[in-house]
């Protein structure tokens, strides 16, 4: 049998997710810094740095790996944050990602499959040179 969460503790985790989708770095950090887990997901297995980075937003995708957040964490649907990256056309935060371990490979599609789609062939020649 599951506890349904309290009221408060959703309305928290909503204003942390909120502020990864809008890139607030510094609020961010306070709250893990404070005890929110850094790999905390939303209902769709959607983490902080999969939002944050989606979102484009390098220095809260910085911030969350600094403390520790998986950089290779999948969703419900196999997407991990640096296919969301190369999607997006973030190449910094793709760069960031693989500087903090992020497998080019990994989910569904994979930021590898990601990028032939869209013909990024400058992301396809980083991923193969590491």
């Amino acid at each position: 049998m599951s506890e349904t969460p309290d009221s408060g503790v959703i309305e928290l985790a909503s204003k942390v997710f909120d502020m990864a989708r809008r890139g607030d770095a510094e609020a961010l950090a306070s709250y893990v810094d404070a005890g929110v887990p850094a790999n905390l997901t939303n209902d769709k297995g959607d983490s902080l740095v999969m939002l944050a980075a989606y979102h484009g937003h390098l220095d809260a995708v910085a911030a969350l790996l600094e403390r520790g957040a998986d950089p290779n964490r999948v969703n419900d649907r196999g997407q991990t944050p640096i296919a969301g990256a190369v999607f997006k056309s973030e190449d910094e935060i793709v760069r960031l990602l693989l500087a903090h371990g992020a497998d080019p490979e990994a989910g569904t599609p994979s930021a590898v499959d990601t990028a032939r789609m869209f013909q990024k062939t400058h992301l396809l020649e980083l991923f193969e040179s590491r």
